[in-house]
């Protein structure tokens, strides 16, 4: 009987419907690598949430034959390794759009509206905040995406049609139809967009050059009092510069879903610094959204080990993905 070796917690009806397929499944002892390497053993096929999967975990894995990652980012998973093994890497594209979407609206309302000082203030009994806590009213103003997959333009919609917000985004890769079809301008540069924008949200992927999109030199382009929001990752902002233009004023507020690292260091000054709203990476977490997820890698886990669907031949260059989405395999 094939093994699925999980890293960490997944909605139990995955788990149930790995084992109806004759699949048995195994949890990691510890959401950490090290038990991870130390465990995984003779598993044929892995589950992996935000812990990712090193190359040491793959040496450790002689049988494995996927990697399915419970979220739409693989940039925790030895994809170089695994390509050269032939191990298939998938992900759960869209599973988790909307509620990522829906956090990214609650955090942009929860900075403008300072609802955590709020709630604060009156645990102490401070009902004179009401007095001194200005808000922005969000109507009319102009929200710039950077980036426009599922999640940005659930975001666009909600904000758009809900809040009544002037929409646009920037992203280099989607055809102008998509920006006409969801009614959003579509920015010429980052650089455009920035200048334009009253709030800013981040919705790329991580770029893999190891430099954040959004810099210093980016964050004082931004209009004075500005918010920003990431709920994308946390490598796309320089977290520094941040705490930085917060703490001159220039920028208004943030909300950050993510971080670098994560969890943050004792020392950060992000933990610090005025007007910003900090979550621990929860916009994926709903009941829906983590059924949809795991589901989609139970499915995945169990057409790769029924071989209806094979990695290449040969294996791909490094840091290729071959992932597996609702319309088939792709590279």
């Amino acid at each position: 009987m094939s093994l699925c070796f999980i890293t960490q917690q997944i909605h139990p009806d995955a788990e149930t419907y790995l084992n109806n397929a004759g699949i048995r499944t195994r949890y990691a002892t510890a959401p950490t690598m090290e038990a991870v390497i130390r465990e995984v053993g003779d598993a044929d096929a892995v589950i992996t949430r935000d812990l990712g999967f090193s190359a040491e975990a793959l040496d450790a894995a002689p049988n494995l034959k996927i990697i399915s990652c419970h979220g739409s980012g693989t940039n925790r998973i030895a994809k170089a390794a695994a390509a050269a093994r032939g191990v298939l890497v998938t992900n759960a594209p869209n599973t988790n759009s909307r509620s990522v979407a829906e956090m990214t609206i609650g955090l942009l309302l929860a900075v403008v509206r300072r609802l955590c000082e709020a709630d604060l203030a009156v645990r102490e009994g401070n009902w004179e905040f009401r007095y001194t806590g200005k808000g922005m009213e969000l109507h009319t103003r102009t929200l710039g995406l950077v980036g426009f997959g599922a999640i940005a333009r659930h975001v666009a919609q909600i904000a758009g049609q809900g809040l009544g917000m002037r929409v646009m985004a920037w992203s280099p890769s989607v055809p102008a139809d998509v920006f006409e079809g969801a009614g959003v301008m579509r920015a010429n540069s980052l650089d455009d967009l920035l200048v334009a924008s009253d709030v800013l949200s981040l919705h790329r992927p991580a770029q893999g050059s190891g430099r954040p999109t959004i810099d210093a030199s980016a964050l004082f382009r931004l209009k004075q009092g500005a918010i920003l929001i990431n709920t994308s990752r946390g490598g796309e902002v320089d977290g520094p510069a941040l705490a930085e233009a917060l703490e001159a004023g220039h920028l208004g507020g943030a909300g950050l879903d993510v971080m670098s690292p994560e969890p943050p260091l004792p020392d950060d000054p992000l933990l610090r610094a005025p007007n910003v709203v900090l979550t621990p990476h929860i916009g994926a977490t709903t009941e829906q959204a983590l059924r949809r997820m795991a589901m989609m890698c139970a499915s995945q886990v169990q057409d790769a080990l029924a071989g209806r669907f094979q990695t290449a031949p040969s294996p791909p260059p490094p840091g290729v993905m071959r992932t597996r989405t609702s319309s088939g395999l792709r590279t």
